[in-house]
C-alpha cells in the first residue's frame, strides 16, 4: 500500500494541549460547546463550528462551513498552527492507564481506499458523510486523522519505536480525561524506509475508526481529480491523513446495549424467553470473560447468558453482538434495525458497567447487556470477507486527538 510523509500544519509546542480536540463525532453540540468555552484555539471550533453560531442554526447550514474555514484561517494567521519546514511523518503514542499504543502518522492514497487496499467494515450514513465532505472541501484540509490498523510487521514497529528511546517528543501532555499524548517527528531516511516497507511488505490496512472521515476524504479527492485536466495522482488532494497502528497494540472495548421496554411483555415473561434461547445463570460477573457470553442486568440482578456458535458461521454471524441481535433483540424484543430503532441505545465500554446499572435502576431502560469486546482479528476477517459489521460493534479507546497534525490538500 502507498503512504508518504507530508508537510502539514502543526501547533506550536506550547499550545498543543490547548489545540488538541476530541473527535467531532464523540460529542454532541452541547458537549462541544462546553469543551470550546474559554479556549478559542481548540480545534473543536473548526471541526464543530456550529458552536460559534446561534443554537437555532443547523449543524449543516452553509454558515457553519464558512465559520469553520474562517476559524481555521485565524489559527494560521495568529501563529497557532504553523507549517512544517519539510515533509514529515510522526510517531503518536497514547497512554491510558496500563495501556499504551503508538501509531505512525502519514498520508495514505485515496485510490488505495477506492480499490479496497484500505478495507472497510462499516456502512456510512449519507448525512454524516456529506457533512464531513463539505467540511474537508471548505477547509481544503484533513483535520481529523483516520484510525487505521495493519497486521503486525516487526521491522516497521522497530523502526518507529526506536524514536521513543532516542529522541525527546515534540509534544507531551496529559488531556483532561487523563490520556497522555506524545508525538515524535520522523523525517529523512526513516520516512523513506517506512514508505518502502509499506509498499513492498504491507499489502493491506483496515479502517478501525473513521469511516465517515475516510469516505469524505476520498470523495473530495475524487471531485478535485475530475476537475483537474492536468491531474497526475501525486497532488495533495489524492492523500488523506491517517494514523496507522499495528494490530497488537490496539485495545477494543465492548459496545454495550440497553433496551427501553419488553415489547409488550413483562420482566418475568422476558426472562423466561431468554432462558429458552440461552443458558441463563445468576452471576456476580458483570463483564463476560469470554466470547460466547453476555452479562444481562435485569430487575436489579445480573445474569450470565451463554451460547454455542455454529462452526459454519460467517465472520459476521459469529460475532457476539450479532448473535444477541439475531436470537434475542430482534425476535423477542422486536428491534429489527438497531441503526434506526429508538428503543435501544448503545453505551461505550469506557463508561463501565456501573452506567448500565444506573440507566436500568433509574427506570430509563428495563434491561442492559454487557458484551465481550470484538477482537481486531474479527474486524479484519469481516473486512477481508467484504462483509459489514453490525452497528456499534467496536469501541476503540483511547481516541485520537485532532489538531496535532493537519494535512492540507492544496499543493
Amino acid at each position: 500500500m502507498r503512504l508518504r510523509s507530508f508537510q502539514g500544519l502543526v501547533p506550536t509546542p506550547d499550545l498543543a494541549a490547548q489545540v488538541a480536540a476530541v473527535p467531532y463525532d464523540v460529542v454532541n453540540r452541547e458537549e462541544s460547546k462546553s469543551l470550546g468555552a474559554g479556549n478559542p484555539i481548540n480545534l473543536i471550533h473548526v471541526d464543530r463550528a456550529e458552536i460559534d453560531l446561534p443554537d437555532d442554526v443547523s449543524a449543516y447550514d452553509d454558515r457553519v462551513y464558512a465559520k469553520a474555514a474562517a476559524n481555521f484561517r485565524k489559527l494560521q494567521k495568529d501563529g497557532v498552527l504553523v507549517r512544517e519546514n519539510e515533509p514529515c511523518m510522526y510517531l503518536y503514542r497514547q497512554i491510558m492507564g496500563q495501556h499504551t499504543q503508538a501509531g505512525l502518522v502519514a498520508v495514505c492514497h485515496i485510490e488505495d481506499y477506492e480499490n479496497d487496499i484500505i478495507r472497510k467494515h462499516e456502512k456510512t450514513r449519507k448525512v454524516k458523510e456529506d457533512d464531513r465532505t463539505r467540511l474537508v472541501d471548505a477547509l481544503s484540509a484533513n483535520t481529523g486523522p483516520i484510525f487505521l490498523t495493519y497486521r503486525d510487521h516487526a521491522h516497521v514497529i522497530a523502526l518507529t519505536h526506536k524514536h521513543e528511546e532516542q529522541d525527546a517528543p515534540i509534544h507531551d501532555f496529559t488531556a483532561p480525561d487523563g490520556i497522555r499524548h506524545q508525538v515524535w517527528r520522523l523525517s529523512g531516511e526513516t520516512c523513506s524506509e517506512i514508505t518502502r516497507l509499506f509498499k513492498e511488505e504491507i499489502p493491506l490496512a483496515y479502517v478501525a475508526d473513521g469511516h465517515h472521515r475516510s469516505a469524505s476524504a476520498a470523495r473530495v479527492g475524487k471531485e478535485r481529480r475530475e476537475k483537474n485536466p492536468n491531474h497526475t495522482g501525486n497532488e495533495n488532494y489524492n492523500w488523506f491523513l491517517s494514523v496507522l497502528f499495528p494490530a497488537e497494540e490496539l485495545k477494543i472495548l465492548p459496545y454495550n446495549r440497553v433496551v427501553k421496554d419488553f415489547n409488550g411483555g413483562t420482566r418475568e415473561s422476558f426472562l423466561k424467553e431468554v432462558g429458552a434461547i440461552f443458558k441463563v445463570t445468576p452471576t456476580e460477573t458483570k463483564e463476560p470473560k469470554n466470547s460466547g457470553q453476555a452479562s444481562m442486568f435485569l430487575g436489579g440482578k445480573w445474569y450470565l447468558l451463554e451460547w454455542q456458535s455454529s462452526d459454519n458461521s460467517s465472520p459476521v454471524d459469529s460475532l457476539d453482538v450479532e448473535i444477541l441481535q439475531s436470537r434475542l433483540l430482534s425476535p423477542v424484543l422486536g428491534i429489527e434495525d438497531p441503526r434506526t430503532s429508538e428503543r435501544i441505545d448503545f453505551i461505550g465500554g469506557i463508561r463501565g458497567v456501573t452506567e448500565l446499572e444506573k440507566l436500568v435502576n433509574d427506570g430509563k431502560f428495563v434491561v442492559a447487556f454487557s458484551m465481550y469486546p470484538t477482537t481486531v482479528d474479527q474486524l479484519m476477517d469481516i473486512a477481508d470477507a467484504g462483509q459489514i459489521m453490525p452497528p456499534k460493534s467496536t469501541w476503540f479507546e483511547p481516541k485520537l486527538r485532532s489538531g496535532l497534525f493537519i494535512h492540507t490538500l492544496e499543493d
